[in-house]
């Protein structure tokens, strides 16, 4: 594959002698290092991280001569797909979050430039996703002179949107009380503002931790590759013996124990806040 790779290079001037011999057919070469790249890329998105569990745990049980990696590959298929859609959830609020900022600051821009609080609502949500799925209920009542704080409310059940019910809040005051809008919606983003540097300043924090407690969790498998540097055999020995057996069977549940709970002490201190 490499001598086929690497002698792509004159491939180029082969097809230019044979094109005028072959009446314009162009003969097709090898792909070039572009096209192999893409068609990584390619396989990669259309591959969840979770299956590479199970390819994982396929290679081990063809090195190990073994079935038992096949089923541990395949129990982490669903585990690492929790997994997954927990970072995605978790990103998704974060941006759900800072789209109520900017909603935010565009609403008291629009209050300040002379709009009426409906109206500017309507102008302000125009390229914002701050209110997310209830978006057309919140702008329904905004134009047609529903109850837009209640809407507002109701819009900040969605995750990451509680900044939602500030602005209802201020909606509130500002219509019932005559209090200046645009002055309270300035304060309110720059708490949100110091709420969301707050979590992003504890995660950076926090992310030394969890790097070690990944590290740890990563020590078994370097045990293992310098146990078959050294010429020994540790994957029959784990996969083909008693005692071995046994060793994997404790240190696999150790191991998930105490991941599970080192993760569980970062989440908590992430929750903090």
């Amino acid at each position: 594959m490499a001598a086929w790779m690497l002698g792509g290079g004159g491939f180029g001037a082969r097809r230019a002698r044979l094109l005028p011999a072959r009446g314009g057919v162009v003969v097709p070469g090898p792909p070039g290092w572009q096209e192999l790249a893409g068609e990584l890329r390619r396989m990669r998105g259309r591959w969840r991280p979770e299956w590479w569990s199970a390819v994982g745990g396929l290679v081990l049980a063809v090195l190990g001569d073994s079935l038992l990696p096949v089923l541990a590959g395949a129990a982490g298929v669903p585990l690492l797909r929790r997994v997954r859609r927990a970072a995605e959830a978790r990103q998704a609020r974060e941006r759900r979050t800072a789209a109520v900022i900017a909603l935010c600051a565009a609403l008291a821009g629009e209050v300040r430039a002379g709009r009426q609080p409906g109206e500017a609502l309507l102008h302000a949500a125009r390229d914002s996703r701050g209110l997310g799925e209830a978006r057309a209920a919140v702008l329904a009542a905004a134009r047609f002179g529903g109850d837009v704080p209640t809407a507002l409310a109701q819009a900040a059940r969605q995750p990451g949107a509680g900044g939602l019910l500030g602005i209802a809040a201020c909606w509130r005051v500002a219509v019932d009380q005559g209090a200046g809008l645009a002055a309270g919606l300035d304060r309110l983003e720059s708490a949100l503002r110091a709420e969301r540097d707050q979590r992003a300043d504890l995660r950076a924090q926090l992310a030394g931790p969890r790097a070690t407690a990944l590290l740890l969790a990563g020590l078994p498998v370097v045990g293992i590759l310098l146990g078959l540097a050294l010429g020994a055999d540790p994957l029959h020995v784990l996969f083909h013996t008693p005692a071995g057996l046994g060793c994997l069977l404790t240190g696999a549940l150790l191991e998930g124990t105490g991941l599970w709970w080192a993760l569980r002490i970062v989440r908590r201190a992430e929750d903090v806040t």
